[in-house]
Order: C-alpha cells, then structure tokens, then sequence
C-alpha cells in the first residue's frame, strides 16, 4: 500500500541514451522539482540529452524552466545510488531510463533497491536474463511501496482510444471472436524506418541502436507497444497472468545497411554491409483469442510516405480496424466494419459515439464508399503527436503518486507483457 507524501517529487536521469528521456521534461509539472539530478557517462548521448533541454527551456511557446544538476563520469551509476541511500535525491525520488535497453533490469533494480520510484522507456526486457531482473525489481517495488511503469505512449493515440471504447460496447462489438493462429482475431502491424528525415536532414541514430545486443532484436522492441495495445483494449481493466499465454509461433528475420546508410544514419563507420534482426512476428493465445503482433524496419521510407500501422480487433457483430497508408495520408484512421445486418449495426454505432461524445466530444461516423463500413472522424486537436503523448504519461504517473496507487492491474499486465515477447523470442530462436 502506497502512502501519499506531499514533499516535491524529484525526477532523475540516469544513463540517458535516447532522446525518449529527454521527452519526459517536454513540459513543466508543478509538483516536481524544477532542478533534476542527472548520473551519466560524459560523451556526446549526454550532451545531446542536455541540448534537447536547453531546447525546452528557450523555446517561444510554453517554455520550460528546468535546471540539470549532472553528474559526469565512468562510476556514474555508484555514484547514483550513495546518492539515493544518502537522501540526496529527496523524499520521492523518479528515476528515468531511456537509453540502452540491455541495461534497463540492472538499473531498474539499482533505483527501487535504493529506495526510488522508476519510469522507464521502452522495452525494459530484451532477453529472459534482463526479464528476470525487470520481474525483481518490479515486485520489490510493490513490496516497498514505490512506483514502477513503462512509458506506454500509445495508450494515448485517439484512433487506439476510440478502437478500445468501440470494442468495450458489447451492443456495436458483440463478443470477442476466437480466430485461428493462421486468422487472429486481434493483429498489429507496424512498419518503421531507420533513417528519418527532420528539417531535411537524418535523425541521428547513436550507433549501438544497430546492435541488438543492446538495443534488441525487433521481436522485442517495438513489439512492446503493440503487445501492450492487444492487451488494453482486449481485456480492458483485467488483470493478466503468465498461465493466460501461449505463444504459438514466432520468427525474426534482419534488415541489411550498407556502409553508406549507417553513416547516414549514425555518423560512424562500418567496413561492410551487415544484418540487423530488426523485424520479428509472433502469434499467441491469450486467454484463449488468437492474437497476432509483427514489426517490420526499413532503412527509409519512399519520398512521401512515412510508417504505417494497422490494427484490427474483430467482434462477433463488427470489426474495428485501423489503417495508416497510401489511402489515409499516413495518419492513423479508424473503421467500423460491419459483420452482419448494416442497418443495425449503423444504429448501434451512433448509440456507442453517443456514449464516447461524453468524453471526445465531436466524434462521429461517416458511411464509406464501401457498404457497412464507416470511417471513424474527430475534432483534430485530439491528434497532438507522438511527443505530446509523453507528458500525459507523465501525468497519470503523477496522478498515481498523488492517490497514493496505481492502476491495479498495471504492474501485473506489464510484466506479463514482457514475459510474452521473451517467450516469443525464445520460440524463434527454436524455430532456427
């Protein structure tokens, strides 16, 4: 049972090595300490971390008015945790990750063993022996009282917040269909690029997001989100259990760059072409429906095209179905489709917006060229972007210390999230 303490929370960076940490401080939180204590390696991950601060701080529109206390040097993670057990970091403090994910388990346990709350990036588990640390730490947590959460930012996007409340509506959804291994009923798809242009020029990648031995394979990174997404909206507010998993078949497969793309992408230097297994799929049975996740990277996306996403969770009396192609502009829209008589199911959507207009007001249907499916539209200030998504996460992070406790089902979906994609990763290394 966690105790509501009043004092200032107190955020900290530890190792920040994606620009995901950086995020976290993309807006000003008034229970949290402006000054944030910072234990890394000096180098350029660090500085660049830093620079997307003094990027906040300075802009013209809702600046932020952070202060980084930064520790700089090889013993950074020692001198972190005499830091926690001498009571430098405050009376709740939060620890931060976001950087290589291979040493997500050892920092997480570092932080919680220490007495600190955690709020990680994703995938905090890449390999069963990183599991197993993230496990520990996450049930030490709860033991101690403290807070520990993934930042799961897609929870946030609203075609995915429309597709869960449209499948909650048994009157629009009907019940959950079964499906098949080979025609799940519930897939994901996702389709990212390496090498992004920003203003016209690469985003710069660091070059281990190329070695999955520390960034990890594909079948276990991005897999994350769209694990946790068939989880949330298929057994919303449920609390899952290892025994409710089996996975069923699983593969990985690799990406080639070139010499020339990687310096694009990174700035290094590499002799040869080389293989990175970034794309992974896997099919498994949870409670009993057969669900599909599968992730594919590119190293750049044609001129004028993007990532896409696909989603379709299908009921007894409709499907929901999410595109993000050609058709939709790359942005994310949502379908209804019709799985018997149209006329009822049109009415039944109108009466399950009615319910969501209570919270998303503005959402409605309009009939496609294709009978009985329906395109799902909203006002557009409900589409703030991937990088406003971070501080609503954030903020329900807050929420929760503020109430003294957490989503009940949180942790325990978390973890058996993350227990999935290492058995999944296991099966297709068998496969092999």
């Amino acid at each position: 049972m966690h105790s509501v303490i009043l004092a200032a929370i107190q955020l900290v960076t530890l190792d920040p090595g994606h620009f995901h940490a950086s995020l976290v401080q993309n807006r000003s939180y008034p229970e949290v300490s402006p000054t944030v204590k910072v234990f890394a390696p000096a180098g350029a991950e660090l500085e660049s971390h830093l620079k997307l601060i003094d990027n906040f701080n300075s802009r013209a529109a809702s600046p932020t008015s952070w202060k980084e206390d930064v520790y700089r040097g090889s013993d950074y993670l020692e001198k972190f945790e005499a830091a926690a057990k001498g009571g430098d970091l405050g009376e709740r403090p939060v620890v931060i990750l976001a950087g290589k994910n291979n040493r997500k388990g050892d920092y997480a346990l570092a932080a919680v063993e220490a007495g600190c709350n955690v709020l990680s990036d994703k995938p905090m588990a890449i390999t069963p022996e990183v599991f197993a640390k993230t496990e520990k730490a996450a049930r030490l947590a709860q033991e101690k009282g403290l807070f520990f959460a993934d930042i799961m930012t897609e929870r946030n996007e609203i075609t995915t917040i429309l597709q869960r409340s449209l499948a909650m509506d048994k009157g629009l959804y009907g019940e959950q269909e079964k499906g098949t291994p080979e025609d799940p009923a519930v897939t994901k798809v996702s389709v990212h690029h390496f090498c992004k242009l920003v203003n016209g020029a690469p985003l710069r990648r660091p070059e281990w997001y190329y070695d999955t031995k520390v960034q990890g394979e594909g079948i276990t990174d991005v897999t994350t989100h769209l694990v946790d997404l068939v989880q949330w909206e298929t057994f919303p507010g449920e609390k899952l259990a290892k025994s409710d998993v089996e996975v069923v078949s699983a593969k990985t497969w690799a990406t080639r760059i070139t010499p020339e793309q990687f310096k694009m992408s990174t700035g290094g230097t590499v002799a040869e072409p080389f293989d990175c297994e970034a794309n992974g799929e896997f099919v498994w049975r949870l409670r009993g429906v057969n669900c599909k996740v599968s992730v594919v990277w590119n190293f750049m996306a044609p001129k004028g095209t993007g990532d896409t996403h696909y989603s379709i969770m299908r009921g007894s009396k409709a499907e929901l179905v999410i595109r993000q192609g050609a058709d939709e502009g790359y942005k994310p829209v949502l379908y209804v489709k019709a799985r018997g008589d149209v006329a009822a199911t049109g009415a039944a959507l109108e009466a399950a917006l009615a319910k969501v207009r209570g919270k998303w007001a503005g959402v409605a249907a309009v009939a496609t060229d294709e009978k009985g499916v329906w395109r799902i539209t909203y006002p557009s200030e409900y589409d703030i972007g991937h990088e406003a998504h971070f501080s609503q996460v954030v903020r329900m992070y807050l929420d929760w210390m503020k109430a003294g406790k957490e989503d009940p089902d949180y942790v325990d979906n978390m973890l058996v999230k993350y227990y999935t994609i290492v058995e999944a990763r296991k099966k297709a290394r068998a496969a092999k």
